[in-house]
């Protein structure tokens, strides 16, 4: 049964990973959009999507967003067409470098969100906040959440839907941030205790987890299949 974290536990998760196992930021980015990539192409193989209409990616401008754009990245090189929204772009050479790779792979960048979504796009993916994310959503990603909300085509968050509590999960009827509903969720390293409610098809990408952390933190994550780099939640027991 997967053992569920709260915010504080992944934050010190991802400093051992940082600190004691000297991963850096780069390479974690790396296997997570990788993973990312792959949880999508497992749900919705790009034969089952119209490839006359792409990918959007709607990255943030954390880590996970930077965890999108690799994944935007490695779904062109499964099959897919990729597109990026990128409005808050971090001015770190890291980002640029990210951006760079995307562009070099034919990622293409928009300029703005279109009005009809869902009329020119497959799929949706939220890479906008990860877990890090504390309450209110800012005002510049009320309008971006809002948009997604109104999709009628599969919506994928990257590791907690965006506007979700880490901990608490969707923010309570009645309050303004819009509640994003997602289609499908991939959870990364371990999940986030706000995804306990999560009903959809829930991921986990998290094989780069050393078997020495892993027991640390008492994870009792589940056995991949064969040598898959995401494992479905959904189809285990979980607590």
């Amino acid at each position: 049964m997967v053992r569920y974290l709260g915010q504080d536990e992944a934050v010190n998760l991802d400093l051992e990973l940082f600190n004691d196992f000297r991963f850096s930021v780069v390479q974690l980015m790396e296997l997570a959009g990788l993973a990312c990539a792959h949880a999508l192409a497992s749900e919705y193989p790009a034969a089952s999507l119209s490839l006359q209409r792409p990918v959007l990616v709607v990255a943030g401008p954390g880590n996970n967003g930077g965890d999108g754009l690799v994944m935007a990245r490695h779904l062109h090189l499964l099959g897919y067409s990729a597109h990026i929204y990128y409005p808050k772009q971090t001015d770190k050479q890291l980002y640029h470098d990210l951006v760079h790779q995307a562009k070099e792979a034919d990622v293409h960048f928009l300029d703005s969100l279109p009005e009809d979504i869902s009329a020119q796009y497959s799929l949706v993916v939220d890479a906008i906040f990860g877990f890090s994310f504390k309450p209110p959503v800012r005002p510049q990603f009320q309008p971006i959440l809002e948009s997604l909300t109104r999709v009628s085509v599969p919506l994928v968050s990257v590791d907690i839907p965006s506007g979700w509590d880490v901990e608490a999960g969707p923010p309570e009827s009645g309050e303004v941030t819009p509640v994003l509903r997602p289609d499908m969720l991939v959870s990364l390293t371990a999940p986030k205790l706000g995804s306990r409610g999560f009903r959809g098809a829930h991921y986990l990408g998290g094989r780069f987890v050393p078997r020495k952390l892993a027991e640390k933190y008492k994870l009792d994550l589940p056995e991949y299949p064969g040598t898959d780099l995401v494992v479905k939640l959904s189809e285990h027991e979980e607590l």
